[in-house]
């Protein structure tokens, strides 16, 4: 999320940044000199108060980006319902929030940019231990179609982002130097992507050249 918001904010983007981590999410807004709204995405209520930040501060939504998501690696026959339940809130009920909340604005304005973090995992490759996190995944590819489909005549596209394995700083840390050189043999580039490239996915489909594109 926080290389998203850099490299929106290189381009001149007007940002609100959301999330449930107020410390770590104030700092990149200072950073990018955005707005900072705490923000549970599985909550309409508190989706629909970041929606309402923006038009408040900027007056349209132009672009919604849904990065959020969680992946605690837990076997099948060690998840609970509840903890099942705690990714999909998250991760697929989120997404599906997200939309809604940005649907109101982007429909009224006829002009609108969704786009959504997916993954590799779930709808082309998985491992144990990811079996909740596959299923959200999947789940949002579905819902990136639906809602390509439905809200196409509104003037919004709806478009998503597959990352593999990312360098960030949480994968340096658990993960250690022989995992990342191990991952980084299977790669046919020789390296990781790095949280840049993400961003810049998100950058070319929130602009006029993918305007064809959802």
């Amino acid at each position: 999320g926080k290389g998203i918001a850099q490299r929106f904010a290189e381009e001149g983007a007007k940002l609100v940044l959301a999330d449930t981590e107020t410390e770590a999410g104030q700092a990149t807004a200072d950073e990018v000199d955005a707005h900072f709204i705490r923000t549970d995405i599985s909550q309409m209520a508190d989706a629909e108060a970041a929606v309402a930040l923006a038009l408040d501060r900027h007056r349209r939504l132009d672009i919604m980006v849904q990065n959020a998501g969680i992946y605690p690696w837990q076997l099948l026959e060690n998840t609970s319902p509840d903890d099942w339940d705690r990714v999909m809130a998250v991760n697929l009920r989120g997404s599906f929030i997200a939309a809604r909340a940005a649907l109101v604005p982007m429909k009224a304005q006829h002009f609108g940019r969704m786009l959504f973090t997916s993954s590799i995992t779930g709808p082309h490759v998985t491992s144990p231990g990811h079996g909740h996190y596959s299923a959200t995944k999947a789940g949002i590819n579905g819902l990136i179609r639906s809602a390509a489909l439905e809200f196409s005549g509104y003037g919004i596209t709806v478009n998503g982002v597959e990352p593999g394995n990312i360098l960030t700083e949480g994968i340096e840390q658990h993960r250690g130097a022989a995992f990342i050189k191990n991952m980084e043999d299977a790669i046919p580039l020789g390296r990781l992507g790095s949280p840049r490239d993400v961003a810049n996915a998100f950058l070319f489909l929130a602009s006029d050249d993918a305007s064809y594109i959802t």
